[in-house]
């Protein structure tokens, strides 16, 4: 098999498994599951930059989705960025597996499978975390920018001599690899960018591996690509201390039979325990932990002897052993302190998630322990036989590790599939066609429509409506009330609950209220308070009403507005730019070096 037709391989293998894992997403209509929200059309609202009450936790994909779903409709954006994270994910992990450790092309299938079904992944879509998968999709890309501008210097295959025509070569060579993984790593960092989380994911494996002499641009580079969350902060959105009850409500979870330091081995323990597997609730999740664990042992010793497996077992350890610690009772004091102390700490508070961290070294110890199992049961005689052989204990594999979380497949057993938002979404946006911020009955962030199923999903509000919504970020996790930063939300909520008047509100800057009909949820007397109110629009699902005259009170000035639109466009700059790059000066070691299959 050429070296072409084996990636071929391993990327219609990736394709494939992407699509038993989104299948039910191919059909129309629109992601809304818990935290993902996706809409026909978004509006660059100042909550959509960053530039709100809440802390900056979306930027830039709202002002993303915002910028690009006038042009595609927003539901196929959301699905295209979730279907290329998926395969980006297993194939960059087939591709580290075979710069690092020379795998055969079904070794790589196992470093896909590995890195594209586990727990992480089904969690995470179950919880709608559909933007930091494309931070975890980036993690082997990072990698192997950074490993590669670290050597760019000590190619293999080349050496000085006095024969000028090999040292153009090499110094070519060199210049190539140099301005591509530049090029690579950059367009890692800002793709991991487009959540603030999945950008610091990737600078723990760029800034670890890239080397003391490239790790100051390296790190200045990353900082770049955080502009537009960065930006936000600095003016002042998202800047009031998080709560710390939220370290205790977003702690690693300890899944049945397995303890937290378990449940994170085995890439599980989301804080949720609604937003998993119905596997991981039976005696499967401690069987399939046991087995997973067993492969990445039998490649340990394998990945430890390059000095990137070094550095990305260790990191893996970390990032298993953190959150379990972060979870006992002085951890999470630890972590109190730290949100309520620290700007911008609130990030940490999700400790579960940085058990992405592990993914690079666990696919990496998945696809060695390929050759050292089949080397271990292969006769003394039958040196013929060793391809064959890892081809056999790679089948196996990637048997082991699907097998016991079978329920991934088809939507994560059909709770990822599109909903289809009644017509009155559209009337209604049309609709908000004067100024003054909306605030929405009932209150709360999460709804239950009856189109949307059983789970809780966010309020799409926010992102089909043109106008700013007022929401106060409050959420209720695990029997814990986790205060938001949205005061002017809270106080409008109030008002709206005991039947204060429209003219109040409007003194609070509120211009419309939407009622949606259909979701339990605290109405309160607002009754009283829409009476005072010009009825819009009305239909079985939704209620528009106007508030005449509101105050302006607009949570950021045009000069913050401009310069929060030039971070974003920076970001999308560096992005695109990057991956053209990158693409036009290829990995030379990747092209001079042919895996053993």
């Amino acid at each position: 098999m050429s070296r072409g037709q084996a990636r071929a391989v391993v990327a219609g293998y990736c394709a494939l498994l992407t699509a038993i894992i989104i299948g039910p997403l191919a059909g129309s209509g629109y992601l809304l599951l818990r935290d993902a929200v996706s809409t026909p059309r978004s509006y660059l609202t100042d909550s959509a930059l960053g530039l709100g009450a809440a802390a900056p936790r979306a930027v830039p994909q709202d002002a993303l989705l915002a910028a690009l779903s006038p042009v595609v409709d927003g539901g196929i954006l959301v699905k295209a960025i979730l279907i290329v994270a998926l395969w980006s994910a297993g194939y960059g992990a087939a591709a580290l597996a075979r710069r690092l450790v020379r795998a055969a092309t079904g070794a790589q299938l196992v470093a896909a499978t590995v890195a594209l079904w586990n727990p992480f992944v089904a969690e995470r879509l179950l919880q709608g975390h559909w933007s930091l998968l494309a931070g975890y999709a980036a993690l082997p890309w990072t990698a192997l920018a950074a490993t590669r501008i670290r050597t760019a210097s000590r190619r293999t295959g080349f050496s000085d001599n006095p024969d000028q025509g090999t040292t153009n070569r090499v110094e070519s060579f060199r210049r190539t690899g140099t301005l591509g993984g530049w090029a690579a790593l950059t367009a890692s960092f800002a793709a991991a960018g487009l959540t603030p989380t999945g950008s610091l994911l990737a600078a723990v494996i760029g800034l670890a591996l890239v080397g003391r002499r490239a790790l100051l641009p390296a790190a200045a580079l990353w900082i770049v690509t955080c502009a537009p969350w960065l930006t936000a902060t600095a003016l002042g959105s998202g800047t009031e201390p998080s709560d710390p009850a939220g370290v205790s409500a977003f702690a690693a979870r300890a899944e049945p039979w397995l303890g937290t330091l378990g449940s994170l081995a085995g890439l599980g323990g989301i804080w949720n325990g609604e937003a998993v597997p119905a596997s991981r609730t039976t005696p499967l999740a401690l069987v399939g932990t046991l087995l997973l664990l067993g492969i990445v042992a039998f490649g340990v010793r394998a990945v430890w002897a390059e000095r990137t497996g070094r550095t990305l077992l260790v990191i893996a350890a970390v990032a298993i052993v953190l959150p379990a610690l972060g979870a006992t009772s002085w951890g999470l004091a630890a972590g109190e302190w730290l949100v309520v102390h620290v700007p911008g700490a609130g990030l940490l508070r999700d400790t579960q998630k940085y058990v992405a961290l592990a993914m690079p070294a666990y696919a990496l110890c998945a696809a060695a322990a390929c050759r050292t199992v089949a080397r271990a049961i292969r006769r003394p005689e039958a040196e013929g036989e060793s391809k064959a052989s890892v081809r056999w204990v790679a089948a196996l594999f990637i048997l082991l590790t699907t097998l016991p979380l079978a329920d991934l497949a088809w939507g994560v057993g059909g709770a990822l599939r599109p909903v289809h938002y009644p017509g009155g979404w559209h009337q209604v946006a049309d609709r908000i066609e004067a100024p003054g911020d909306i605030a929405v009955l009932p209150t709360g962030m999460f709804r239950r429509f009856p189109y949307s199923g059983t789970p809780p999903v966010l309020d799409p509000a926010p992102r089909i409506l043109p106008n700013d919504v007022l929401q106060t970020g409050e959420l209720r996790v695990r029997g814990y009330a986790v205060t938001g930063e949205g005061n002017r939300a809270r106080t409008v909520e109030e008002a709206l609950l005991r039947g204060a008047p429209a003219t109040e509100l409007a003194t609070l800057g509120v211009g419309w209220i939407l009622v949606e009909r259909t979701t339990p949820g605290p109405l309160g007397a607002s009754d009283r308070t829409l009476t005072t109110a010009d009825l819009r629009y009305q239909d079985n699902d939704l209620a528009l009403y106007r508030i005449p005259d509101p105050a302006t009170l607009d949570s950021a000035t045009p000069t913050q507005r401009r310069i929060s639109a030039g971070a974003h466009l920076l970001w999308a700059l560096l992005l695109t730019t990057a991956l053209l790059t990158a693409s036009r000066h290829p990995d030379p070691r990747s092209e001079a070096e042919r895996p053993i299959r």
